[in-house]
């Protein structure tokens, strides 16, 4: 019998890896997570996106942050490296998205998933410590006012997110003990509302993957090892399906010329390097030959959201609209548009460069020329607060981004190889038809309310001058699907053509959203878990992974939708939580602070 350093290695932190590791590791297995990014702490986070080599990511100009900003012929995409993944940067805004998602793409018909994801739902709002906004400020009030003005004010809410608030009475920054696993887990510091969450939490606030699942991973005994890159995965022995294990070969994220090789063997494999992460590694291993029956429908259909990013500046306004916390309120303009208010702390004006004035038009030459007409109206009508919306000074003080996202379907298609100015090697390359850059219900909304809130309206630079959106969700890639001719992973997240080996993180998603992603990909990946049964069983029935996946297999169709919430067994109950903060949506410090930002 083949001896593993491992049972188990996941690759990459996020919201996929964690559940993977932590739920894993609970069942009795060993696990190693193996995480390219760094482990960040509040004390060496960067104070704002300013301090770029530790806010960006990107490893061969010495820059070791935590935010990717990867450019393609189709999308700009900013996704997360980092112990935690995209958890470190994200807005920890935790939607639940529309019925109609299960109903689009290729996952549908696959699952009952109405009925099934609720509960997963539930595990995965518990594990997060979801909660409504408590600490409405400035810039969510600006939204609810252009809400009413453009007529869909009833449409405006507080988002559901993952930050600590603490008690109504305490000092916000209060210290607490671990108010969400029974004591079990870390300390904790209420939100002090500085809007500095997608900088990275300082406060110790915001409720990271490092806070929950990949914490209780750890102490469950997953090791976690950071800083460190995957170069290849190969089944072990002479099996080429995996069924005898894999081994995986890592060396320094960060070295330059390569770097030593690691080697670790172990019985299954979790990819979990968000979509663009995995894609990237799942082309180069079977262009290289350690995976070559990975299906050739890798990399289609890849989704973005149907993203825009527009926003409204007050250049000069006396109120902080960087206060509360990242995105605290949303509003929707029709059936398929959703817009939430973002915000970054004061002086992390770094992205105020993505933006300009608002623009129109078809994309190209002629948008190009729609835009420079607009700046120059814009000097001459308001010359003084024109100069200032286009500088970056005191941007996240003055300034509501507004993030748009649509459920209508789009998307773009993923492909490994060489581009024309760097033939030394073969990278993810997009290509398809363009994602829309303009939409036009959401430019019209944000002209209406930078109007009636006397603002000056912005669009994404990189949507007007290289026709390219700007998105932090891209999804898919490696659908799921009833085959490998229509997709990647099956609907237990099982890689079509190989044994032990699974996908479980953003690019499982078959459809928009039209919601951050987040809560949807831990609750899939709590689904994903429930599969596997716990190590001491497979054991005591003398039964192989394989054998209990074909038996699996077998009764699937009775077993859907009957597979229950995962227990936190040895980490207490998630849902006291809400005996610690127990407050119903609209009160409590939601009532305290919303006063203060009343326009």
């Amino acid at each position: 019998m083949t001896t593993f350093d491992y049972d188990y290695i996941v690759i990459g932190s996020g919201f996929g890896g964690s559940v993977s590791a932590c739920r894993l590791s609970e069942k009795g297995y060993r696990v190693l997570v193996i995480e390219q990014g760094r482990r960040w702490t509040p004390e060496n986070l960067p104070p704002s996106n300013w301090r770029i080599a530790r806010y960006l990511w990107k490893p061969l100009l010495g820059l070791r942050g935590f935010l990717s900003m990867r450019l393609f012929r189709h999308a700009l995409i900013l996704h997360g490296n980092a112990v935690g993944g995209g958890s470190i940067t994200y807005a920890q805004t935790l939607l639940v998205p529309p019925d109609s998602v299960w109903r689009d793409g290729n996952w549908a018909g696959l699952e009952d998933w109405q009925r099934v994801m609720p509960q997963h739902y539930t595990t995965a709002k518990k594990m997060l410590g979801v909660t409504q906004n408590q600490r409405p400020a400035a810039a969510d009030s600006t939204l609810r006012d252009m809400a009413v003005a453009t007529g869909v004010g009833d449409s405006f809410y507080y988002t559901d997110v993952g930050v600590f608030f603490g008690n109504d009475a305490d000092t916000p920054g209060s210290d607490y003990p671990d108010p969400y696993f029974d004591g079990k887990g870390p300390r904790r510091n209420s939100c002090i509302a500085c809007g500095g969450c997608m900088v990275g939490c300082r406060y110790n606030a915001k409720n990271t993957l490092d806070k929950n699942y990949l914490y209780f991973a750890e102490q469950q005994g997953a090791k976690v090892q950071a800083e460190t890159r995957v170069v290849d995965v190969r089944p072990v022995g002479n099996s080429t399906d995996g069924s005898d294990g894999y081994t995986v070969s890592t060396v320094d994220a960060f070295a330059r010329l390569g770097g030593t090789r690691q080697n670790f063997t172990a019985k299954s494999v979790v990819f979990a390097a968000s979509s663009l992460g995995t894609q990237g590694l799942l082309f180069q291993l079977k262009d290289q030959g350690s995976l070559p029956n990975i299906s050739d429908d890798l990399g289609n259909r890849v989704r973005t959201n149907s993203e825009s990013i527009l926003g409204v500046r007050y250049p000069g306004a006396q109120q902080d609209l960087s206060k509360g916390i990242a995105i605290g309120s949303g509003i929707h303009i029709d059936a398929h548009t959703h817009i939430e208010a973002v915000r970054y702390p004061d002086g992390s004006n770094l992205l105020s460069s993505l933006f300009t004035v608002l623009t129109g038009g078809q994309p190209g030459v002629t948008r190009i020329a729609y835009w420079l007409l607009a700046i120059l109206r814009l000097l001459i009508t308001r010359p003084v607060s024109g100069l200032k919306s286009l500088l970056p000074w005191r941007f996240s003080r003055e300034t509501v981004i507004l993030l748009v996202m649509q459920t209508l379907d789009g998307h773009i298609n993923m492909r490994w190889k060489r581009r024309w100015y760097w033939p030394f090697s073969k990278q993810l390359c997009s290509e398809g038809d363009p994602i829309p850059t303009f939409i036009p219900e959401a430019n019209r909304f944000a002209q209406k309310a930078a109007e009636a809130t006397g603002g000056i309206a912005l669009s994404s630079l990189s949507e007007i001058a290289f026709n390219v959106p700007t998105t932090a969700h891209c999804m898919g890639g490696c659908a799921m699907a009833d085959s490998p001719k229509h997709g990647v992973i099956d609907a237990q997240n099982r890689v079509f053509n190989y044994q032990n080996l699974y996908v479980v993180d953003g690019s499982m998603l078959s459809a928009n959203l039209g919601v951050n992603p987040s809560l949807t990909i831990t609750a899939l990946a709590e689904r994903a878990m429930s599969f596997i049964p716990p190590k001491t069983v497979s054991a005591n029935a003398g039964e192989t992974m394989d054998n209990h996946h074909a038996r699996q297999d077998q009764r699937d169709a009775q077993l859907r939708g009957q597979v229950q919430p995962l227990t936190v067994n040895q980490i207490g109950d998630p849902g006291q939580q809400h005996q610690a903060q127990p407050r119903p949506h609209g009160v409590g410090n939601a009532q305290r602070y919303a006063a203060q930002g009343q326009r």
